[in-house]
């Protein structure tokens, strides 16, 4: 961890002596001062921690919802051949379309307001999650479900006591592509859409504004909430799998 700081740590010093000693300067090379009055001018008028909670709000619903549908069908797939069969190409073929390709459609369905929003950031979610998931269940050993099979397990138990705690290490590691993606489409979705609000749109009005304080800023503030996601996200599969190492050795 401390070591991962020394480059930040480098480039804000640099940036500090550049502006002691008077080096570039300018409106679109700001110093850090100025960085720091923008930093509490807008915390001061609470423009930051409404724009922070309309965006952490958004990310929180999208995501979990694209986790959820992508965790379920990932698991339906896996179980299932004939679903696999049925759903398996469709599903293969549209994560080839990028994400951004989809956005003049959900605009044409959803408008430019919150559903919008929401639905790029849930579909943003939903492939990491959802092929990690197919795999997980997929790589269940057939022996082992064959063995289990032999105690009269119903369908539901094989797959609360043998198939998803096999399948779990696999769906977290998808869990946290998905959240990844789905950070990234929050900011993106309220660059593009930029009503309701959010970090991204108050990026997108310093930008039109020439306030490149404001921007250096804001894009701080995406990245340490962005750590500090992927951090959180990490200490709790951490948390939840710590029990598994035992077992497996």
């Amino acid at each position: 961890m401390a070591r991962g700081a020394c480059l930040p740590l480098l480039l804000v010093t640099l940036w500090f002596l550049d502006a002691r000693v008077g080096g570039v300067h300018g409106r679109l090379f700001i110093p850090p001062g100025a960085v720091v009055d923008s930093a509490a001018g807008l915390l001061r008028n609470g423009e930051l921690v409404h724009a922070a909670g309309a965006t952490l709000t958004r990310y929180v619903i999208g995501a979990g919802a694209g986790i959820g549908i992508g965790v379920f069908f990932g698991v339906m797939l896996g179980l299932s051949p004939y679903t696999r069969l049925l759903f398996g190409p469709s599903f293969h073929a549209f994560k080839q379309v990028s994400l951004f390709a989809w956005v003049p459609l959900i605009m044409a369905w959803c408008g430019l307001g919150e559903p919008s929003k929401l639905v790029f950031i849930a579909l943003a979610a939903f492939f990491p999650v959802m092929l990690a998931s197919l795999e997980g269940v997929g790589s269940v050993s057939r022996d082992l479900v064959e063995l289990v099979a032999t105690y009269e397990f119903t369908r539901v138990q094989l797959l609360r006591k043998v198939v998803l705690p096999s399948a779990i290490p696999s769906i977290f590691g998808g869990m946290q592509l998905s959240l990844l993606y789905a950070w990234l489409a929050t900011l993106g979705s309220e660059y593009l859409m930029t009503a309701g609000g959010g970090l991204g749109a108050l990026l997108l009005d310093s930008q039109s504004q020439l306030r490149m304080d404001n921007v250096l800023f804001v894009m701080m503030v995406m990245a340490v909430i962005g750590v500090a996601l992927a951090s959180a996200t990490g200490a709790l599969e951490s948390w939840l799998l710590r029990g598994r190492g035992p077992q497996a050795s």
